[in-house]
């Protein structure tokens, strides 16, 4: 087995010494795009080309892009959701927040659905721009405590450097009437009326909720910071299963969201496991081992084969789905937290120096173009160590044990324009967004 390597070696090492389904709503909501191309183009190859065209926000994009009727919805850190016509890449509008917007938008009919780190979730006219209702939570925030890891100075609060997600919702019919779900910071999964953002129900998990639901036949699941994955009735709220992942320090927690498929709910922990359980029960069909990786993708299932990313491997996996076993793997040059995307054959995903990889599945990989942000070609060869992402050598001669000194490194590590965005597809282009802050338009070529 591998040690752990880059930042858990570098803090958690440092502590002890100073003693983030096609039958999922989730996914017809937030990657209709993707799905609509995963069905309809030809599996051949297709390569990633030019930039059609970026768009510059004013804060780190860590959201996902939604792609409707021309329109690309994605947020920012700069507390901002943008809606973008894709053929230009001109604003359309941007709807301003008091938060950060690491949420993933969902799109209904004419109506956007999000979260901010401002504390509400709100519904945005898609067309307008202009606010239908937003629906106050008990307050966001990123996961983080005091010493964080043992980390120096003590008795000061420090957030996780690794959280980058607000819950994403999503939205379902039932009973004739609209109903949004999503997780909150307050420790809360909600079921909000869509149509007006009136509560309907909530249910209390230990720990803060930062994964997106996923719903099948009529139940919810989702993870926690506490360790625990759930399954609650979407009716009701009440709870049906939870099953406990790993908890040990750094190697702790589920930011990955799930996806449903064949009676088997897959998610990815902290606990470094890929996990399978049975969908009604939640026994374990299956686990993964990801070599003390964090998996904080969410897995995209193609032909009976699961997908997902690692962080320290740097690994994207393919996986069987039914028994775990693993297929290939392909290596790339630093931490996977973007969700891969499925079209024609091929597999899109960003990685934390800055890189989207193209790769053929049918080749098992081996054939795989790839695409760098600009903010990578100018800062790689200072940042990297032979275009690989390496903590200690970013970090030079720092003491690690000091909060202050870790987050200097992460700040090096973002002028790469990390990848962590999941793509969405339409049309022949393929859309993101970067830590550099830009919402990118790819043409693909064959």
């Amino acid at each position: 087995m591998k040690k752990i390597i880059a930042i858990l070696i570098v803090i958690f090492s440092a502590a002890i010494l100073s003693a983030q389904n096609k039958a999922s709503s989730q996914w017809a909501m937030f990657h209709q795009a993707a799905e609509q191309d995963i069905h309809s183009a030809a599996k051949q190859y297709k390569a990633l080309g030019n930039v059609k065209w970026k768009f510059k926000t004013n804060g780190k994009i860590f959201s996902s892009p939604a792609i409707v009727n021309d329109i690309g919805y994605i947020g920012s850190g700069d507390g901002c959701l943008y809606a973008i016509d894709t053929k230009s890449g001109k604003q359309h509008w941007k709807f301003k927040t008091g938060g950060p917007v690491h949420s993933s938008p969902a799109v209904y009919k004419d109506v956007v659905y999000f979260g901010s780190f401002d504390g509400y979730y709100y519904a945005i006219d898609a067309v307008t721009g202009k606010q239908k209702w937003k629906f106050r939570t008990g307050g966001e925030k990123w996961m983080g405590g005091l010493s964080y890891w043992g980390m120096k100075p003590e008795g000061i609060y420090m957030d996780d450097f690794w959280d980058y997600f607000l819950s994403s919702p999503i939205v379902d019919r039932q009973d004739e009437r609209l109903t949004m779900y999503f997780g909150s910071s307050d420790g809360y999964l909600y079921a909000v009326n869509a149509g007006d953002g009136t509560l309907k129900w909530k249910f209390a998990a230990n720990g803060i909720i930062h994964t997106s639901p996923v719903l099948n036949n009529g139940v919810i699941y989702f993870g926690a910071w506490d360790t625990y994955f759930y399954a609650v009735d979407a009716k009701t709220g009440k709870e049906k299963w939870k099953f406990k992942t790993g908890g040990n320090m750094a190697m702790s927690g589920i930011e990955a969201s799930a996806v449903v498929e064949n009676g088997l709910v897959y998610f990815g922990a902290r606990d470094g496991y890929m996990y399978a359980l049975n969908a009604d029960k939640g026994s374990i069909a299956w686990k993964y081992d990801a070599e003390n990786s964090w998996i904080l993708s969410t897995p995209v299932i193609s032909d009976d084969v699961l997908y997902v990313g690692t962080s320290d491997s740097y690994l994207l996996l393919a996986l069987e789905a039914q028994t775990g076993v693993e297929k290939w793997r392909y290596k790339t040059n630093g931490y996977v937290f973007s969700s891969p995307t499925i079209a024609g054959g091929m597999i899109y995903f960003g990685d934390f120096t800055g890189k989207m990889n193209a790769l053929d599945l049918a080749s098992a990989g081996k054939k795989a173009s790839e695409f760098s942000t600009e903010s990578r070609k100018q800062h790689a060869a200072t940042v990297l160590k032979n275009d690989t992402l390496n903590f200690m050598y970013t970090a030079k001669d720092a003491d690690l044990s000091l909060y202050p000194a870790n987050k200097k490194v992460m700040d090096e590590f973002y002028k790469l324009g990390p990848i962590v965005s999941s793509p969405a597809i339409k049309n022949g282009v393929l859309y993101f967004g970067s830590a550099d802050g830009c919402f990118y338009a790819l043409n693909l070529t064959e």
